[in-house]
């Protein structure tokens, strides 16, 4: 007899969940979303590169000033990891969500493409 009136009471109650998409997306604080990188302050030292655990960031250095910071969102545990090791403060996670995709081409985002010419 309790499971039905728990049954019943479920029924009779508003769900507990976030209203989205029918509300708004209320974004809790300390969220982190999409990588942000300021190109002006990334010397492509590679610590961020080095410290991601998931594998989410590539360097691909031909010389000294040649390089590309490549960044990989489905691979990418938006931990934070890269953030802290910068020693440059140049990656940041923003407040955006990260959009779904089922192109491969957007699976490979360059962040910075830094080139000595």
């Amino acid at each position: 007899m309790s499971i039905l009136k728990a049954v019943i009471n479920a029924f009779r109650k508003t769900p507990d969940t976030v209203k989205y998409p029918y509300g708004p997306l209320v974004i809790p604080k300390g969220f982190r979303g999409a990588i942000v990188i300021d190109t002006e302050k990334c010397s492509g030292c590679g610590l961020c590169v080095r410290d991601c655990p998931a594998a989410g960031l590539e360097l691909i250095k031909e010389s000294r000033q040649d390089y590309q910071l490549i960044h990989y969102p489905a691979r990418c545990a938006y931990c934070g990891q890269c953030e802290d090791s910068c020693a440059r403060g140049a990656i940041s996670h923003s407040n955006d969500l990260v959009e779904p995709t089922y192109d491969s081409d957007e699976w490979v985002v360059v962040l910075k493409h830094q080139s000595g010419d």
